[in-house]
């Protein structure tokens, strides 16, 4: 099966080249751009699988491409993850709203972009590089077999808990709202949430030790929930 084609758009040369070769390390087909003319150049040229970009850019900001992206036809379907440092939460809307999949802020590790690349592409349809597992603490998610293990024992999960642990898993630390997971597991941008808090409570009795005094799987009160980024140590901040 071919390697996905990831087009990664960062102004910071040295960043963008560090990107582009931990994921070619996994497989990925990686081309780069440093500025926005150059990014839309790329797209229509190069019909890339998925496009990482950075918010702040010369000239033409990450807004204003991925609408570009999104308003042609030959490229709308292209699925666009956005890259910044900029955390409002207006921020964050402006991007869903200029078409963006997901969202990754800076700092970020590679682990945690790898696995939101490999969500991305797994919803997309399009070929998710060599399968990489990505390990979150004890867990080990392999999103090329869409198996999960804790401590190289492989878990008896539904393709549902499997999905949902997914999509936790690649934004480890950060909280995930009920509305995201709803979204991102089910396709539904609004819902009944209990079906999702049943599917946590399932999960979470197969991946904890101590189901109810949970280290991986926390719930984040009146928000969502948070898959932390070790075993049980603090997270690194919520999104």
């Amino acid at each position: 099966m071919p390697s996905s084609r990831i087009l990664i758009v960062e102004d910071e040369e040295s960043l963008c080249k560090m990107i582009a070769e931990a994921l070619s390390r996994q497989g990925y087909d990686c081309c780069v751009a440093f500025e926005g003319d150059a990014a839309l150049n790329a797209v229509s040229e190069l019909s890339p699988d998925l496009v990482i970009l950075d918010v702040m850019l010369p000239r033409l900001d990450g807004f204003e491409v991925a609408r570009r992206v999104k308003a042609n036809r030959p490229s709308r379907d292209t699925p666009i993850i956005m890259l910044t440092a900029r955390d409002a939460e207006e921020d964050v809307l402006a991007g869903f709203a200029a078409g963006a999949s997901d969202y990754v802020k800076k700092p970020f590790s590679i682990a945690e972009l790898s696995a939101r690349v490999a969500s991305v592409l797994s919803r997309s349809g399009a070929p998710a590089g060599d399968g990489q597992p990505v390990e979150v603490g004890a867990l080990r998610i392999d999103p090329g077999h869409e198996e999960a293990y804790k401590d190289g024992r492989l878990l008896d999960l539904s393709t549902t808990e499997y999905r949902l642990l997914e999509a936790l898993a690649a934004r480890a630390g950060h909280t995930v709202t009920r509305g995201d997971l709803l979204r991102r597991v089910w396709g539904m941008r609004a819902g009944d949430t209990r079906t999702l808090d049943v599917h946590i409570f399932r999960l979470r009795r197969k991946i904890e030790d101590d189901p109810d005094s949970p280290r991986l799987l926390h719930t984040v009160h009146g928000r969502g929930y948070r898959l932390a980024s070790d075993d049980g140590g603090e997270a690194r901040g919520d999104a």
